[in-house]
């Protein structure tokens, strides 16, 4: 292990038990909870855990390597940080400590349009590699200057949402003010007061603010100001229409995230857009929906030759990854496990937890012979 791991959380389950204990009540369930009755939530990682690998011990091993090609770039690892909003309310200026980590040990960080710090101070942190999530505005006019903006700080990757056409009915959330409009209750303060840290913190970096939408938001906004500026300015649901201008206007590569079908997955192919993440918004959206894995296997299997299938929502673990590489992704992304690992230990939470994630992973490949990540289907146990 180096000196980045922390031993006495060996485990994103640790990381979310310590975060559990540092952050607000309200802050926590806002990370931690799903849509509705959590049905999918559970559903993601359980799902993934029932895939198998075959091991072979016998065969010849020479090592293993985590290194991924991606959109023309060699990362060290097949796994990046998923976009996710408001990352300042959970642990104050994660966006930054999660970037730096990132950057440090060459993985993929991507930024959402409503987290809590900039495209332009996170493409600075990350020199120019972090990736950018849109959620699509509903004026042309603020699309193009976001795009222009993600363009001039060099973002590699656009990524565009698709799975968020409404906002998931979640009811932690509602109970506990964190709905659109926003309201800050008693109940709140409380749990602020008996979480000094996160109250200090939060402090020291300020009140959590959508950065990259400061340009085009009236100032001094009240929280239900807030909320009514929100629901004016997104129009989540993408079609054809929407996502033509968008490859029209961008260079480099396009990422739909939110793919949850085949159909979806043809007319994404069929639009010129570089890869899929398949994806249910970690079971944030639609609880009757599918887990992830099962419309994972089914697109890798029919059109991973045709276009970049990657998948999150779910993955915990380094054996997560490993099931989830076998079951077609090319590369993987998380959200939540790298949340817990800031809220849980602060700055060190991103270094971290990709550094728990690595050892775990390198583990598996040399526990089935699995020499590089590419190689993974061929340990698949079929059923």
């Amino acid at each position: 292990m180096c000196a980045d791991f922390n031993t006495k959380y060996p485990s994103v389950e640790d990381l979310r038990r310590k975060a559990q204990q540092r952050i607000p009540k309200f802050a926590f369930e806002y990370l931690d909870g799903g849509c509705n009755e959590d049905v999918n939530l559970l559903k993601n990682t359980s799902e993934i855990r029932a895939v198998e690998l075959m091991p072979n011990y016998l065969k010849k091993h020479t090592g293993s390597s985590m290194r991924t090609e991606l959109f023309g770039h060699t990362y060290d690892a097949p796994f990046g940080i998923a976009p996710v909003g408001l990352q300042g309310l959970m642990w104050p200026n994660s966006p930054e400590v999660l970037a730096k980590a990132a950057l440090k040990h060459n993985v993929p960080f991507v930024l959402s349009t409503v987290s809590t710090s900039s495209i332009e101070r996170i493409s600075e942190i990350t020199e120019g590699k972090a990736w950018f999530q849109l959620y699509h505005p509903a004026e042309d006019t603020v699309r193009n200057d976001i795009l222009k903006r993600a363009e001039a700080a060099e973002c590699p990757v656009l990524v565009i949402l698709s799975d968020v056409p409404t906002f998931g009915y979640r009811p932690r959330d509602i109970r506990n003010g964190l709905a659109m409009p926003p309201k800050m209750s008693i109940q709140n303060i409380l749990q602020i007061l008996r979480k000094p840290n996160w109250a200090l913190q939060t402090l020291k970096y300020g009140q959590p603010n959508f950065e990259t939408l400061k340009p085009y938001m009236p100032k001094n906004l009240d929280l239900k100001q807030l909320g009514q500026f929100m629901d004016q300015t997104f129009s989540g649901r993408l079609n054809e229409e929407k996502i033509k201008p968008i490859r029209d206007m961008w260079k480099g590569k396009i990422v739909l995230k939110g793919v949850a079908n085949e159909a979806d997955a043809e007319k994404a192919i069929q639009l010129g857009l570089d890869g899929i993440i398949v994806s249910n918004h970690g079971g944030r959206q639609l609880d009757a929906g599918e887990s992830t894995i099962k419309p994972l296997t089914r697109i890798a299997k029919k059109y991973g030759d045709q276009i970049t299938v990657m998948m999150d929502s779910g993955i915990r673990s380094g054996p997560d990854i490993a099931r989830t590489l076998a079951s077609g992704a090319q590369f993987t992304f998380m959200g939540r496990s790298f949340m817990y690992g800031v809220a849980a230990l602060g700055k060190q939470g991103g270094n971290h937890t990709i550094e728990m994630l690595k050892t775990q992973l390198q583990q598996v490949m040399e526990q089935v012979c699995c020499e590089n990540v590419t190689d993974f289907p061929a340990f698949l146990v079929t059923k």
